[in-house]
């Protein structure tokens, strides 16, 4: 059996977009535990804008960001043919998974807003670069990884803020 013929066989496709996710919400599930630890404690004691939404927001949508994001890059791994864009592609996705962790660690595991906030700002390009590269090989992809950037846009914002009003 060829790479080809792996990459179409629909098992193989439902087991490769499974592990796609598992990845992705692992990564949030390390990123939460860390989140956890602080919510109820420092976070809860910081001066935050107005625009700051209920803490029972939060979950609910990095999960759905995480899936969204995690079958974008599984449809990329996905794509024909195999090559050094799409090598490129997948290793920018880890890098801004790796990056999307470091915020969480930064901001509640380190507690250290102002780092968090030119952490963010470089995670934001990452995922940029990533949307670009994705755009090269699915288009489909590409546009599946816009509610991430929004959102981490949404992100900057809030931490812009909780650092300049603590």
């Amino acid at each position: 059996m060829t790479v080809s013929s792996i990459r179409r066989d629909p098992w193989s496709g439902l087991i490769s977009a499974g592990v796609s996710i598992a990845i992705a919400l692992a990564v949030g599930a390390i990123g939460g535990l860390v989140t956890a630890s602080s919510v109820d404690t420092w976070y809860a004691g910081l001066n935050k804008p107005a625009f700051n939404p209920p803490n029972a927001v939060f979950a609910p949508v990095w999960t759905t960001l995480y899936v969204v994001m995690a079958l974008a890059a599984w449809r990329v791994w996905r794509a024909e043919p195999a090559g050094a864009r799409r090598r490129s592609a997948m290793i920018l996705y880890a890098v801004q998974l790796t990056l999307n962790l470091a915020w969480s660690l930064i901001f509640f595991g380190l507690r250290q807003p102002a780092v968090a906030l030119a952490e963010v700002v470089v995670l934001l390009i990452a995922i940029l670069a990533t949307t670009a590269a994705f755009w090269r090989i699915d288009r489909t992809a590409s546009l599946m990884m816009l509610p991430y950037a929004a959102w981490t846009v949404f992100a900057s914002a809030l931490t812009l803020e909780i650092w300049r009003l603590n």
